[in-house]
């Protein structure tokens, strides 16, 4: 009979120190794709169809970014580490550009956003794939990583909604002096987070035994029937989550007429989500992490299946189904990415090379095409049906507004846990994989 493998875990405060960064990363992305479009063009006058085709063209080049990085963070060998030196190197770059796009000059043109945007992406994509990377390799053990996903995936919440009181607490609903408090705080918190993580927190060793050629890489990326499987279903779980994302302002200020509850509502929810990370964190340790988190999902499924039947009036439902969802979203936020680290070991046994950042980097790849998609399929659907958003006093289309906020994420999330309710990669398994590594290493 085997023994369990001995397993490396990082103390608490180690965990904090690495998590850190997270809460200024998250502070920069809020206003990105939020504030920066209606300053740049209300704020500065340039053309909005300009302006959204520039935005466009960093997303598209944010996209494409994390597979090279991934590539590159894994392949680097630097004697200091290969994530601590990405890490900081990455940061002060990540404050400098986030500073030029949130701050530009009453004179910035066009070429001015593409520019700033495309190297702020450039810079945040070096910053966090081998962040998240790094947090996966601290523990090899099976629920240490959850912990450590908890802490990280918990303060990128919280600077989400930092950024977002920003504007109606310190800046009054000015959104160019609500851009330059963020961009602010993100000069002073990521290099000085950063440092920190990067002088106090241990890098382990490197778990490769050997280096693999990039079409050999991907045969065996193709192989790890478990990542495939998982991603799979974190991808149309994004995807449910991304549709009320889309519509929650729409179906708070049309459907139950109270737009004045929706910073309150939205606020509501991401602190339930918080709340609900140590939670889930003690169901997987009973259940499992694929099993906890698909009673998570086949909760807010329960939940949120009720939502079309709402109207004005009903804003105390609504707020009873912003907490149990919100608190089903604290098992999204944190199981997936600690099962991400642990089909990383299937990799690393297999191929004898691990990949931990280039792994991050699809999962990141896969987060932005899901949240893409759900803007792309849910506005022209939407706009199908006869809902007109500027039309304040119309009722054509709110059923349709009502069935794609509720109903179409609830039948995606049940595809996803259709695929994680089975899944193969357990603890038993992962600590098997664990003993093969060390053997091998």
């Amino acid at each position: 009979m085997s023994s369990a493998p001995k397993s490396r875990d990082s103390g608490i405060l180690s965990v904090i120190l690495y998590a850190l960064p997270a809460l200024p990363l998250a502070t920069l992305q809020f206003p990105l794709f939020i504030l920066v479009p209606t300053y740049y063009s209300e704020g500065l006058g340039l053309p909005l169809a300009a302006v959204g085709a520039a935005l466009l063209a960093v997303r598209l080049f944010d996209a494409v970014s994390d597979p090279v990085v991934g590539v590159l963070a894994d392949r680097w060998q630097p004697r200091f580490g290969r994530r601590r030196l990405w890490l900081l190197a990455s940061a002060p770059l990540t404050a400098l550009t986030s500073y030029m796009l949130f701050v530009p000059g009453d004179s910035a043109s066009i070429a001015y956003l593409l520019t700033w945007g495309i190297l702020a992406s450039i810079a945040s994509t070096a910053s966090l794939v081998p962040f998240n990377a790094w947090g996966a390799e601290l523990s090899t053990d099976y629920h240490g990583r959850s912990r450590i996903a908890g802490a990280r995936e918990g303060l990128i919440v919280t600077g989400t909604l930092l950024a977002a009181g920003v504007p109606a607490i310190l800046a009054q609903n000015d959104i160019g002096l609500a851009l330059s408090w963020i961009a602010l705080t993100v000069v002073l918190l990521l290099p000085t987070t950063a440092i920190a993580a990067v002088l106090f927190v241990p890098e382990p060793k490197d778990r490769s035994k050997q280096r693999v050629r990039l079409r050999e890489g991907l045969g065996h990326i193709r192989r790890n029937r478990p990542f495939l499987r998982l991603i799979a279903a974190f991808a149309i779980n994004g995807l449910a989550n991304g549709f009320p994302a889309t519509l929650f302002l729409f179906f708070v200020g049309r459907v139950l007429a109270t737009p004045e509850w929706q910073g309150g509502l939205l606020f509501l929810y991401f602190l339930c989500g918080i709340a609900g990370i140590p939670l889930w964190l003690a169901a997987s340790r009973r259940l499992g992490k694929h099993r906890a988190w698909s009673f998570a999902m086949i909760g807010a499924c329960a939940v949120f299946a009720f939502v079309p039947a709402l109207g004005p009036g009903d804003l105390t439902a609504f707020i009873i189904i912003c907490v149990l969802t919100g608190f089903a979203v604290g098992a999204d936020l944190v199981l997936p990415a600690s099962i991400q680290a642990d089909v990383v070991d299937l990799d690393t046994a297999s191929s004898g090379t691990q990949r931990t950042a280039l792994y991050f980097a699809l999962w990141g790849l896969a987060t932005k095409v899901a949240l893409a998609a759900a803007v792309g399929i849910a506005f022209p659907l939407l706009q199908a049906f006869g809902f007109q958003p500027d039309d304040k006093s119309a009722t054509d289309g709110l059923f349709a507004l009502a069935v794609l906020y509720a109903w179409v994420p609830v039948a995606l999330k049940l595809g996803a846990i259709a695929l994680m309710w089975r899944f193969p990669l357990d603890q038993k398994e992962q600590e098997r994989l664990a003993r093969q590594i060390d053997a091998n290493s």
